[in-house]
């Protein structure tokens, strides 16, 4: 076996894959002398580098539990104007989760909350920050299933290891006060530690009802909303525009065919009969007046 094919198997076996599939065209630059050694080392140490970065940073998109892949800059702010854009876009440099921080976003169905939490967790998770998404029922579902199997303490170490807890759809199913307790002790855990972000379409205000319990609510917000950036966002529905749009493109035809179903006739049987009344009644009166003159 020649000294090549033993440095590609060494390459395959160390995983330096994409040194693999370049040392050849490297050592052609370099026999041309269009390139030095030292130079070539560099480049292909930096494109493995730069792979294993890449394939990093997917494993980490993959692993979060994202529902689909969005970013900020697919999120249409121009449709949703009472959100700070500029404050929106400066999650991308991740201090928050530096300072520990929480991100809620409050607001009714469709608005784009969940975009929002999903687009800022995917930048996260693309710096190699660990991650993780999910629906709240299905968090509290989890935490009460490993509950009455005697794991919960296991079940809570597990959502507590992420630098970045998404919670989605807080309060759109009832919770009842097992599912608070325990999600109560999962944010408590979090809370200075690591940062959490929440959607919700229940203002503050109904908290207690969501949770029924005023104490256990008022616990839980104390929590997520002390070190925390808040938006409420009061816009329309992303889901209902494209509806109301072609809900009014396909409506013009509809009141075309109407509005002529109605007006002709009407036309027909009132206004040309009157007409033609009218000026045979002129007609006549005319022909009258000239007859007495003679």
């Amino acid at each position: 076996m020649s000294n090549y094919n033993k440095l590609l198997n060494n390459l395959e076996k160390l995983q330096l894959l994409k040194t693999k599939e370049n040392i050849n065209d490297y050592l052609n630059l370099i026999n041309d002398k269009k390139i030095d050694v030292v130079q070539a080392l560099y480049e292909l140490t930096t494109d493995e580098i730069n792979m294993k970065e890449e394939k990093a940073m997917q494993g980490c998109v993959k692993v979060a539990n994202f529902p689909y892949i969005k970013t900020l800059d697919d999120y249409d702010f121009s449709f949703q104007p009472s959100i700070n854009k500029d404050k929106i876009i400066e999650f991308k440099n991740l201090r928050f989760l530096e300072n520990k921080e929480n991100i809620l976003f409050i607001g009714s169905p469709g608005v784009g909350k969940t975009h929002l939490a999903t687009a800022i967790g995917i930048e996260a998770a693309r710096n190699r920050q660990i991650t993780y998404f999910i629906n709240c029922n299905d968090l509290i579902n989890n935490l009460k299933k490993a509950h009455s199997e005697n794991r919960l303490e296991d079940r809570l170490k597990f959502y507590n290891k992420y630098k970045i807890l998404i919670i989605d759809e807080m309060g759109f199913l009832p919770i009842d006060k097992d599912g608070a307790n325990m999600l109560f002790q999962l944010i408590n855990r979090r809370y200075e530690k690591k940062s959490i972000i929440v959607t919700s379409n229940i203002p503050f205000g109904k908290w207690s009802e969501l949770f029924g319990d005023p104490i256990l609510a008022n616990a839980i917000l104390d929590r997520l909303l002390h070190h925390c950036h808040v938006f409420n966002i009061t816009g329309k529905s992303y889901r209902t525009k494209d509806l109301i749009e072609l809900s009014d493109d396909t409506n013009r035809p509809f009141l075309t065919y109407y509005a002529n179903l109605i007006i002709f006739p009407f036309l027909y049987i009132v206004i040309f009969p009157f007409l033609y009344i009218l000026v045979l009644t002129f007609t006549n009166k005319e022909h009258i007046r000239i007859c007495i003159q003679k």
